[in-house]
């Protein structure tokens, strides 16, 4: 049995739109929360070790 392009075509249509779909949640949706998510960490982590240790500067 071989393949041919009219075989191939539905599952094709459906790769493509599941790729389109993922594309279009990583950029909107996943990004940035992960943006958010690692920027405000990285300030709650310098707020504590600010709180643990003072501020920087000369004492």
């Amino acid at each position: 049995m071989t393949l041919t392009p009219n075989d191939a075509s539905p599952s094709n249509t459906s790769s493509k739109r599941d790729e389109t779909r993922l594309f279009v949640f990583l950029i909107v949706f996943l990004f940035p929360i992960l943006s958010v998510a690692l920027v405000s960490g990285y300030g709650f982590i310098v707020w504590i070790v600010q709180m643990i240790f003072g501020p920087p500067g000369p004492a």
